[in-house]
């Protein structure tokens, strides 16, 4: 008997794949709003009490973290971003499937990246 290769995966596999995916995006965007609520909030240890050399160095501190805050947030918007579109990839049951070799992505990489669109072979092929 011939083995037929698989062209996508079974309804029963992309539903095991969705609990993953909204978990993830769950997580995401608890740490998201986690993010977002510390650079809404002001500076709790401000500086208006200490020298103004201080206040200068601490300044400059808070600027920086605010920015790779702002970084992170934006990082962690695009994660969630790529696990919605990866739901919708579910809907459509299109999900799994390498988007430049047309072969199902493994298992094994897609509950690691569970938004990827590319295999290893494809994704080795970049590089």
């Amino acid at each position: 008997m011939e083995k037929v290769e698989k062209t996508r995966y079974s309804d029963a596999e992309l539903q095991e794949f969705k609990a993953i995916i909204v978990e993830k995006l769950r997580v995401a965007k608890e740490e998201l709003s986690s993010l977002t609520q510390s650079l809404s909030s002001s500076n709790a240890n401000g500086t208006d009490d200490t020298a103004g050399t201080y206040k200068t160095l601490e300044d400059g501190s808070a600027t920086l973290e605010k920015e790779q805050t702002n970084q992170l947030a934006a990082r962690q918007k695009k994660f969630i971003d790529n696990l919605e579109a990866a739901l919708v990839r579910i809907e459509n049951k299109t999900y799994g499937v390498c988007r430049e070799t047309g072969k199902l992505i493994q298992k094994e990489r897609l509950k690691a990246v569970p938004h990827t669109t590319l295999s290893m072979e494809a994704k080795i092929k970049q590089y």
